[in-house]
């Protein structure tokens, strides 16, 4: 299932950028909470959910980053 239309106001208006540092601190998130095991397989199904094409070498880093500093908070 996916959402087809965004929730919140203004949401269309985010660049690529910033729609993928929204799904990094959602994956982040989840990872820290418990509520996921697998970091990549969750990063590809949210790029893929919205819809963003992201290269192999940049999930490679994200999934590094998520995995170096778990916590949400800077």
């Amino acid at each position: 299932m996916t959402q087809d239309e965004p929730i919140m106001h203004g949401s269309t208006e985010a660049t690529d950028d910033a729609k993928i540092a929204g799904i990094v601190e959602q994956v982040r998130s989840d990872m820290q909470g418990g509520r996921a095991h697998d970091t990549e397989l969750l990063l590809r199904q949210r790029f893929g959910e919205t819809g963003l094409q992201v290269s192999e070498e940049e999930i490679a880093r994200l999934v590094a980053d998520i995995r170096d500093d778990p916590s949400v908070a800077d």
